[in-house]
């Protein structure tokens, strides 16, 4: 513990800069509207201003309006959100620390500017202005700095993530946003050069900072390799009762990772191993026909969410028991549960300890055929971004192409909807989203539903809908600083049955056991990630222990009381 606080400290250090880079810059900007504005360069940015004005024509003016709109506050807010959600839930392990460079870095540059102005007083070039002028100081431009932080730090993110061609592309195409903007604002008559340059240094210098604190010489510590486990790690075999059905994704899992997983499952004595592969038509194979001719001691899944969920559908009321290898992008279920995300790891703990009974949502509504889901379901603004995400974009850029799809919709309006809590009254609402989750938890340890439990036996729901770029700000806030305070206890008996509000009201909580929702027009729907059929109605039930589920020990423990252990069926007994 001691250790890891003073890593802490010692990586907090380089934030003690930033006051220096403040009196830097209140300096340059005294320097500039006092003793050095006589001098050359100085002296000639006015003429400059003026010649820019001067040969101003149609099409440069739309080019450089659309730079400067990429950088003004509601887009850089907008962005920034939905980068730093992106980073924290897209990737296989979350990226957090890119996140808070990324955060970190676009209100640091933000707090510098905003005091910068109030303390260094420059008018704004005396030539015709093509935006509206802000009432801040021209030195330094805040459009310059904050697209510096926000496009430069996504282009440090890529050169350290990225791989392959796109890898100096994407870098350089977001390098070149940042001066793009400059010239821009002093094309449309909003700042001299040496407001650009002043808003250039802020960017860079609230980057270097960031960058050195949070990014620099951090490599996280390699997982022990569950293969490699010694002889006293390995617990001893258990008998098995009839054959393993192993449902594997092709893609998610190639073959040497089944070949490891093959070596662990013999390790805990399963000797028959029957593999099924998934296709896209097929999401768990050929896991129904199997099921008529035997009964499987066991079923284990080396699959993302979409694949749990198809053999959940299932193996729902069965009393099989299921064991999970997260090989997926999401991995959700298996992040809430306590699963390490190695796959490798996540089985070998999984068989090391019981079988525990956890809920599973039922779904229905017009258009969609009733089914089941293991982690979420919802509708609005995230449905959208997962059907409207460009496969081919995915495959080549990976998690931006996510970002490039919710910036579409991040205008998107809100929707009235109606909410029926356990066959109560209907409250009318508006919201952008709605979400009901089995679980609560995000990629990044993101807790959006922070009462929701694998074997809670309720379903709770969010609305989300805020409103404005402040909106945007409190919710995220809100979701990003949860994690440090103390987690409420999962709600045993029915909740307020209004809902309870929170972060201004941009989010409103409900628990349940049965919910109907019914949009004012139709909605894009998913489940677990995966996109379905658009609609206005989405009604979901609880169905509680229907799925049998190998963990190292019982949903939410040690914080939560373990749960009753239900073991698994023998082969060949009634269902």
């Amino acid at each position: 513990m001691k250790r890891s606080c003073g890593a802490a400290v010692r990586g907090a250090r380089p934030f003690l800069l930033l006051p220096v880079q403040l009196a830097l810059m209140v300096g340059l900007g005294r320097l500039v509207t006092g003793p050095g504005a006589g001098y050359w360069p100085l002296s000639a940015e006015a003429s400059i201003g003026r010649e820019l004005a001067a040969g101003r024509d149609p099409a440069t003016t739309g080019v450089t309006r659309l730079f400067s709109e990429l950088a003004d506050t509601q887009a850089v807010i907008g962005t920034t959100l939905v980068c730093v959600v992106a980073l924290l839930v897209l990737p296989r392990v979350a990226l957090r620390s890119e996140a808070l460079f990324l955060s970190i870095s676009v209100a640091a540059q933000s707090a510098v500017f905003v005091v910068v102005t109030a303390l260094v007083d420059r008018p704004r070039p005396a030539v015709p202005h093509e935006d509206a002028a802000p009432p801040t100081s021209s030195f330094p431009s805040g459009h310059v700095g904050a697209s510096l932080a926000l496009y430069g730090g996504l282009a440090v993110i890529a050169a350290l993530r990225m791989r392959g061609p796109w890898r100096y592309v994407v870098t350089g195409t977001l390098l070149l946003i940042p001066p793009a903007v400059g010239m821009s604002r002093m094309y449309r008559g909003m700042h001299y050069p040496s407001d650009v340059a002043g808003g250039l240094l802020n960017g860079t210098l609230t980057l270097l900072i960031t960058g050195f604190a949070l990014l620099y010489a951090r490599r996280p510590a390699a997982e022990p390799d569950a293969t490699e486990r010694s002889d006293r790690d390995v617990p001893a075999p258990r008998a098995a009762g009839g054959p393993v059905l192993v449902v594997r994704h092709p893609y998610g899992c190639p073959d040497e990772l089944a070949d490891r997983l093959a070596a662990v499952l013999r390790e805990h004595g399963h000797r028959d191993l029957r593999w099924i592969l998934t296709s896209a038509e097929l999401p768990c194979g050929t896991l129904a026909e199997e099921l008529r001719t035997v009964r499987p001691a066991l079923v284990v899944v080396c699959g993302g969410d979409g694949t749990l969920r198809a053999c959940a559908e299932i193996l729902a009321g069965t009393r099989i028991p299921l064991a999970v290898a997260p090989c997926g992008t999401g991995n959700l279920l298996a992040r809430n549960v306590g699963l390490p995300m190695d796959p490798v790891a996540a089985l070998a703990g999984s068989l090391s300890g019981e079988s525990f009974g956890i809920d599973l949502g039922r779904v229905r509504g017009d258009g969609l055929e009733p089914m089941r889901f293991t982690v979420m379901a919802g509708a609005g603004f995230d449905a959208a971004m997962v059907r409207d995400a460009s496969p081919r974009l995915k495959s080549r850029m990976g998690w931006a192409a996510y970002v490039l799809s919710a910036l579409r919709h991040l205008g998107d309006p809100g929707v009235r909807l109606t909410v029926r809590i356990d066959g109560g009254r209907r409250l009318r609402r508006r919201a952008r989203m709605v979400v009901i989750g089995n679980v609560g938890t995000l990629q990044g340890g993101l807790p959006l539903l922070p009462a929701a439990r694998a074997d809670s036996g309720r379903l709770e729901v969010v609305l989300f809908d805020p409103r404005g770029p402040f909106g945007w700000l409190t919710a995220a806030g809100h979701l990003a600083t949860r994690p440090l305070r103390r987690r409420p206890p999962a709600v045993a008996g029915p909740a307020a049955p209004d809902g309870r509000s929170e972060a201004g009201g941009a989010l409103e909580y409900f628990s349940a056991t049965r919910i109907d929702v019914r949009c004012a027009v139709p909605q894009p729907r998913e489940l677990d990630g995966d996109a379905v059929s658009e609609g206005v109605r989405l009604t979901a039930e609880i169905e509680p222990g229907a799925l049998l589920l190998y963990l190292p020990r019982a949903p939410g423990a040690p914080q939560d009381p373990p749960a009753e252990r239900l073991p698994a069926a023998a082969p060949g007994a009634p269902s």
